[in-house]
């Protein structure tokens, strides 16, 4: 995993709390002396691979430099229900005011790692490995794919901008092109990025050839059966990787991974994720 980047870490957690906050914390002002100091146990309900944590902890010390934080558990971790997560100590206005933007932080990215772990665990024992896409909330892309890496998946493209994927709206706009669409689109990325890897997105075994013989390095097999599934890879093999996606479930993870494509896609290690339960339990 290649963990957050502080600076970026800080700015998340920062626009997060002016939301929550706005002009301040009304009623934990009113109800709580400045000067209390509380203790707190961030707790799992439920069991999960635990992605997130600096982030809530972020959290509690922006709004309490001298917050201290005990027992703190790493990223990526698996762990039972019951189990600290971490221990803070500081100001209980911080831990009261903080405790909503930091909860929602951890238990969002935890449920897409635990989503992950799942996937990955499905495919254990192919050589097959599961991808993350572009389907992610808006902003927060960076978190997302950091936690599907937590739950042991692989990072797809981070942006438009390091892989060049030409996609069924591409050849589209290309489809006078000589002497194929795929073709004409491979060479035009190949002159413009020669740096960069190119995939090609093939709905069926003839686009397939096609990108195969136009030099594709990676060739994306979207919505095959598995029989083409099976055929295709063994025509990339040695030749281009091979990206299965669309209608993936985490039941049918086995048999694609059967077929020898070397990644499987799947948009759900985001958009589907379910949060899972954290909760924090004070001590005054």
């Amino acid at each position: 995993m290649v963990p957050l980047p502080p600076g970026e870490l800080t700015a998340w957690v920062r626009s997060a709390l002016a939301e929550d906050l706005g002009s301040g914390d009304v009623t934990t002002d009113a109800v709580i002396p400045a000067s209390a100091r509380w203790s707190a146990r961030m707790v799992a309900r439920e069991p999960m691979v635990l992605a997130g944590l600096e982030l809530a902890l972020a959290a509690f010390r922006e709004l309490d430099p001298a917050m201290v934080f005990r027992d703190v558990l790493a990223d990526g971790q698996a762990v039972e229900a019951r189990a600290t997560l971490a221990v803070v100590e500081g100001s209980a206005r911080a831990l009261l005011s903080a405790e909503r933007v930091a909860l929602n932080m951890v238990q969002r990215l935890s449920g897409i790692a635990t989503q992950t772990a799942r996937y990955v665990k499905a495919l254990h024992g192919t050589r097959t490995r599961i991808l993350d896409t572009r389907k992610t909330t808006p902003g927060w892309r960076r978190l997302e794919k950091y936690a599907v890496a937590c739950g042991g998946g692989t990072n797809h493209r981070q942006g438009l901008d390091d892989l060049v994927l030409i996609k069924d709206n591409h050849r589209a706009a290309l489809r006078e092109a000589l002497p194929n669409p795929i073709a004409a689109a491979v060479a035009r990325a190949r002159a413009c990025h020669h740096h960069l890897r190119i995939e090609v997105e093939a709905d069926t075994l003839e686009q397939v050839r096609q990108a195969l013989d136009a030099g594709a390095d990676i060739i994306l097999l979207d919505n095959m059966g598995l029989d083409d599934l099976r055929t295709a890879a063994a025509w990339c093999h040695g030749r281009a990787l091979t990206e299965a996606s669309g209608g993936v479930t985490l039941e049918r993870l086995p048999a694609i991974a059967a077929t020898g494509v070397d990644f499987i896609s799947s948009g759900a290690l985001t958009h589907a994720a379910r949060w899972v339960d954290i909760g924090l339990d004070f001590d005054p």
